[in-house]
C-alpha cells in the first residue's frame, strides 16, 4: 500500500524485467485536530441556536402528523382509513377487555388502554400501519408485576376473596402500610399499573432523547420471535385457570409455567362445569372461523368480526342463564361508562418497578420499531426509531395519568387495519371514536359476559405465535444458530422467566457473534490461471500456488478474544510454526554443543542429521521446509497475508501481527500485508508494527501492498524461483 524510502524504490526497479510495479498511492494528510473549545462552541450552535426554519423542522418532527395531514388525499384515502378503523375499532372492544385479565386489571382500564394509545400514536407516530394498542407479552409483563406488588401490599389473592361478582374486597391498612384507606384491590392494581407504565414511558422518551433508537437492530428477529414464542406459552397457560372456572392465584417468580401447571392439575376437581363447557363451544365456533378468515382473506374486503359476535353472543345467554349467581361462573363485573378523573403515578412505588419497567420498556419499543419497519419497507416509506421511541413512551407517559396500562404495536391488529384499506393514522383516530362510543354508552352491557370467554378470546389470538413451532425444521435447515437463538430464547422465556428470557436472548446472539469470529480459520490462497485473483484453495479447482511464498486470508477481525487462535490457524494452515521451530534448532544445537561438535555440524553427513533430527523431532536442513496440505513440502522463504477480511485490529491484535512477523523473520521468512484498509493500517502504525530502521530497512519494513499480486511479486523478486505449483 505504501512505499519506503528511495533506495528501496530503486532496489526494486532494478529486479527481474518482468517484475510489475507495486501499486501507490499517497495517503490524504490528516486535518489538525481541533481545541476543545472549537469543538463544543460547534456542538453549541448546531443544536442550541434557535432559527424559525429549524424551529418549525423541530415541530414537524416531533409531531408528525402535521406534516403529512395537509397533504391527505381525501377521495383516495378517506374510505379506507374509516373501514380499517371501524374494523380494528370493533375487535380492539373484545380484546381490550380480555387482555385486561392479563395485566390483573378490571375490563374497563383495557378501554382506557386502547383508546388514548390510538389517539397519541397518531399524532406522534411515523408508522401509516401500524395499530398501537393492547399486547399481549406486555400485558403478561405488566400483570406479573401487579400481582407481586398487590401480595407485598397485603391484599388476598383472588383465590379467597369472597365477592366474586366485582372481584376485590376493602383491605386498607393491611401489610405495609402504603395503601391509603378507600383504596380497594382494584384500585390498587391500576395504581401499581399505571406507575409502571409511567416508568416504562419516561425510559422510552429518555432513550429518544439519547437518541438510542439504534439499538433495535441489536434485537434480532429470531430473537424477537423466540421472546414472543415463549411468552405466549406462558400466556397460554395463565388463561387455562379462566377456561376451567379455577380461582388461584398467580405465581410468582421463576418457573411459573410449572407452578401454573402444578396449580391446575391439583385444583382440578374444582373445575367449575359451567364455564368448562362455555370454554369448549367458544373455541369450537372462534378457531373454525378463524381459518376462514385466514384462507378467504383475499376474498373478503374485511375481516368478519367473529369474535364480536361471540361476545354479544355469550353476554346475553350469561345475562339470561344467570351464569354467575346460579353456576358460579366468573364474569366481567361493572364496567362503568365515562372516565375517572386523572390520578397521578405512585411515586414511592417507582424503585421497587424501576427494574420491570426498562425491560417492560426495551420489549414495548422493539415490537413497535421491528413491526413499524417492516411495513415502511413494504410500503416503500420510511420511519424514524428515534421518533418512535417518543411516540411509544408518551403513549405510554400520558395514559398512566388517566388509569391506563402499558401499550405497544400489535401485529395480529396490525395485519388486519393493512389488509383493510388503512393509508394514514386517521384509521387509529376512527378506531378511537369507536372505542369511545363504547366507553361512553355501551360498557355497562358487558357486565355478565364471563371470563372464560375472555380466555378462550385470548387463545385463539395465540395461534400465530404458536404456529412458529411448526416452522422449526425450515428455520434449521436455512441457519442454525439463528434457529438456535429462537429456541434458547422461547424455553427461557417460557419455562424459566419472561424478562430472564429476553436478556439470555441478547447474550446468546452476542456470544454467537463473538463465537463466529472464534470459529475462523485462516485459508490459505491460490492464484487462478487466467488472471491476478485469489481465492481458497480448498473451495476451487485449477489455482495455482508460487513456489517459496504462501498466501493466506483471515476472514475475521484480530482482536484480543481471537488473537491465539489466528496465530494458531495461521501456524497451522501454513505448516509450521516458528516457536516450535526455534525452540527445536536450539535443541539441536545444545546436543551438538554438549557433544562437542558445534563446529563440525555443517560437515555432518546426512545420516548423522537425519538420525540427530529424528531424534528431537525435527528436520534438518539448508531451509526450512513447510507442510502444506497434508501432501507435499516446499521451502518457504515468504508469506502474503490478505487482510481484505480483516475489519480491524486493536492492540492484542497488532501484537499477534507483530509476534507473526518477528518470529518468522528469525527464521528468515519475510511477512508482509496486503490489501489493508484505512481502520487497519493506522492501527499497525499506531501500534508500532514497523520497526523503527533508519535507510533502506525502514522503507523495506514499512511496504504494505494494494493488491495480492503486487505482494507476490515483491517477495519473489527477493528470490530467483518464480514459478508456479499447481494445485487441482
Amino acid at each position: 500500500m505504501t512505499h519506503g524510502d528511495d533506495c528501496c524504490t530503486t532496489a526494486e526497479d532494478g529486479a527481474q524485467s518482468d517484475q510489475q510495479q507495486p501499486l501507490i498511492l499517497e495517503r490524504v494528510g490528516e486535518e489538525m485536530p481541533k481545541s476543545w473549545q472549537s469543538v463544543v462552541s460547534h456542538c453549541l450552535k448546531k443544536h442550541c441556536s434557535c432559527t424559525p426554519k429549524k424551529a418549525k423542522s423541530k415541530l414537524l418532527g416531533f409531531v408528525p402528523i402535521l406534516k403529512w395531514l395537509p397533504r391527505y388525499q381525501l377521495r383516495e384515502w378517506l374510505l379506507g382509513d374509516v373501514m380499517s378503523g371501524l374494523i380494528v375499532g370493533i375487535l380492539l372492544v373484545p380484546q381490550s377487555i380480555a387482555y385486561s385479565l392479563l395485566a390483573s386489571q378490571d375490563p374497563i382500564y383495557g378501554l382506557y388502554t386502547s383508546f388514548f394509545a390510538s389517539i397519541i400514536y397518531s399524532l406522534l407516530g411515523t408508522s401509516r400501519h401500524i395499530s398501537v394498542g393492547i399486547f399481549g407479552v406486555l400485558c403478561l409483563l405488566v400483570g406479573q408485576v401487579v400481582d407481586r406488588e398487590l401480595a407485598l401490599a397485603g391484599y388476598l389473592p383472588e383465590s379467597v376473596i369472597l365477592n366474586s361478582n366485582n372481584g376485590t374486597v376493602l383491605l386498607a391498612d393491611q401489610g405495609n402500610g402504603s395503601v391509603g384507606v378507600g383504596c380497594d384491590r382494584s384500585c390498587y392494581a391500576i395504581t401499581v399499573g399505571a406507575t409502571v407504565t409511567f416508568t416504562a414511558g419516561v425510559y422510552q422518551v429518555l432513550m429518544g432523547i439519547f437518541q438510542v433508537g439504534f439499538v433495535s437492530v441489536y434485537l434480532s428477529n429470531s430473537l424477537l420471535s423466540g421472546f414472543a414464542t415463549g411468552a405466549s406459552l406462558t400466556i397460554l397457560t395463565s388463561q387455562f385457570k379462566y377456561l376451567l372456572g379455577l380461582r388461584i392465584p398467580r405465581p410468582q417468580g421463576w418457573f411459573t409455567l410449572f407452578k401454573t401447571w402444578y396449580s391446575l392439575l391439583t385444583n382440578l376437581s374444582n373445575t367449575n362445569i359451567c364455564d368448562l363447557v362455555t370454554s369448549l363451544v367458544c373455541l369450537l365456533i372462534l378457531i373454525p372461523t378463524k381459518e376462514l378468515n385466514n384462507r378467504f382473506k383475499a376474498k373478503l374486503k374485511a375481516p368478519i368480526p367473529f369474535e364480536l359476535f361471540v361476545v354479544v353472543i355469550a353476554t346475553v345467554a350469561s345475562h339470561f342463564g344467570r351464569f354467575d349467581t346460579d353456576y358460579g361462573s366468573g364474569v366481567a363485573g361493572d364496567i362503568p361508562t365515562g372516565f375517572l378523573p386523572p390520578q397521578l403515578p405512585m411515586w414511592t412505588l417507582i424503585p421497587s418497578v424501576a427494574v420491570d419497567a426498562f425491560s417492560i420498556a426495551i420489549v414495548g419499543f422493539a415490537i413497535t420499531v421491528s413491526l413499524s419497519e417492516m411495513f415502511a419497507k413494504k410500503h416503500g416509506y420510511t420511519v424514524d426509531a428515534n421518533q418512535e421511541l417518543y411516540a411509544i413512551g408518551f403513549c405510554n407517559i400520558l395514559p398512566s395519568f388517566f388509569h391506563c396500562f402499558t401499550t405497544s404495536a400489535a401485529l395480529t391488529k396490525t395485519l388486519v387495519k393493512e389488509s383493510t384499506g388503512c393509508q394514514t393514522q386517521i384509521s387509529g383516530l376512527v378506531s378511537a371514536l369507536v372505542l369511545l362510543l363504547v366507553l361512553l354508552v355501551i360498557a355497562p352491557l358487558f357486565y355478565s359476559l364471563q371470563k372464560c370467554v375472555l380466555a378462550v378470546i385470548i387463545l385463539v389470538n395465540l395461534r400465530g405465535a404458536l404456529q412458529k413451532f411448526t416452522d422449526i425444521p425450515s428455520m434449521w435447515r436455512v441457519n442454525r444458530i439463528d434457529t438456535s437463538i429462537w429456541l434458547i430464547t422461547m424455553a427461557t422465556s417460557a419455562l424459566v422467566n419472561t424478562e430472564l428470557g429476553l436478556l439470555v436472548g441478547v447474550l446468546v446472539s452476542a456470544l454467537c457473534v463473538l463465537g463466529r469470529t472464534q470459529r475462523a480459520q485462516v485459508l490459505e490462497l491460490g492464484r487462478a490461471t487466467t488472471r491476478e485473483h485469489y481465492e481458497d484453495l480448498s473451495s476451487y479447482h485449477g489455482l495455482w500456488t508460487h513456489p517459496g511464498v504462501a498466501v493466506f486470508r483471515y476472514e475475521a477481525p484480530i482482536y484480543y478474544a481471537n488473537q491465539r487462535l489466528f496465530k494458531k490457524s495461521l501456524y497451522r494452515c501454513a505448516g509450521l510454526d516458528p516457536v516450535k521451530e526455534k525452540t527445536r534448532l536450539m535443541k539441536f544445537k545444545r546436543k551438538n554443543k554438549q557433544q562437542g561438535d558445534v563446529a563440525r555440524v555443517p560437515n555432518k553427513n546426512s545420516r548423522d542429521l537425519e538420525g540427530a533430527g529424528k531424534e528431537d523431532g525435527f528436520e534438518a536442513g539448508a531451509t526450512v521446509t513447510s507442510m502444506l496440505n497434508n501432501k507435499s513440502s516446499r521451502s518457504l522463504h515468504s508469506l502474503v497475508i490478505d487482510c481484505s477480511a480483516i475489519l480491524f485490529l486493536d492492540t492484542a491484535g497488532v501484537n499477534a501481527l507483530k509476534e507473526v512477523f518477528k518470529d518468522y523473520e528469525e527464521l528468515g521468512i519475510k511477512v508482509v500485508l496486503a490489501q489493508c484498509n484505512i481502520s487497519v493500517q493506522d492501527s499497525l502504525e499506531r501500534g508500532g508494527y514497523y520497526p523503527v530502521k533508519k535507510g533502506c530497512d525502514g522503507g523495506e519494513n514499512k511496504m504494505m501492498f494494494f493488491t495480492i499480486a503486487d505482494a507476490v511479486y515483491y517477495v519473489q523478486s527477493l528470490s530467483p524461483n518464480r514459478d508456479y505449483d499447481r494445485k487441482c
